[in-house]
């Protein structure tokens, strides 16, 4: 996935500002592709100059709405329904339990209970998401959920993997 396609993406819902982007960033997509303001403006002016957006309205201090309009619709389109996803085969925290045997027992052991307490960390982010989208009927609020519930079932898989786990070390 690409900012390029998340910003086209929440641009179907209405024109917004970049700062009106960064909320809805942090409220939908920061469990599936977070950015930082500095990377969002960037990317307004990269689809604004290839033509995928516009301004839609100016307002005080250089404040920016930006409108999605036909061609960016299709290249959405285009993303989502031609492009392989990438699905990332590198691990690095799978490679370091690989080699949990170069460690003595307990290191091992406290290696994997704080991969359980990092799911339970991103859990009660993605609790706190929750409460933010509450029950909306709109199609960020829809789909959101559908991508918020696997980061929840992620993140629980990922505590009961390692407690699992570090009942393996001996």
């Amino acid at each position: 996935m690409s900012l390029r396609h998340a910003v086209l993406g929440l641009l179907t819902e209405g024109p917004a500002s970049g700062y009106d982007l960064l909320k809805l960033f942090d409220a939908s997509l920061s469990n599936v592709w977070p950015a930082t303001q500095s990377q969002l403006y960037g990317e307004l002016s990269k689809l604004a100059d290839a033509g995928l957006i516009s301004v839609s309205a100016e307002g005080p201090r250089g404040r920016k709405e930006y409108a999605l309009n036909d061609e960016g619709l299709a290249e959405l389109r285009r993303w989502m329904l031609e492009v392989e996803p990438t699905r990332p085969l590198r691990n690095d925290m799978l490679l370091r339990v690989f080699f949990l045997a170069q460690v003595d027992p307990e290191q091992a052991r406290s290696y994997i209970r704080d991969q359980a307490a990092i799911g339970r960390k991103y859990q009660e982010h993605l609790e706190g998401i929750r409460e933010r989208i509450g029950s909306g009927t709109d199609n960020l609020s829809t789909y959101g959920r559908l991508a918020l519930e696997w980061g929840l079932r992620f993140s629980r898989t990922q505590q009961e993997w390692a407690e699992w786990a570090e009942e393996q070390i001996r």
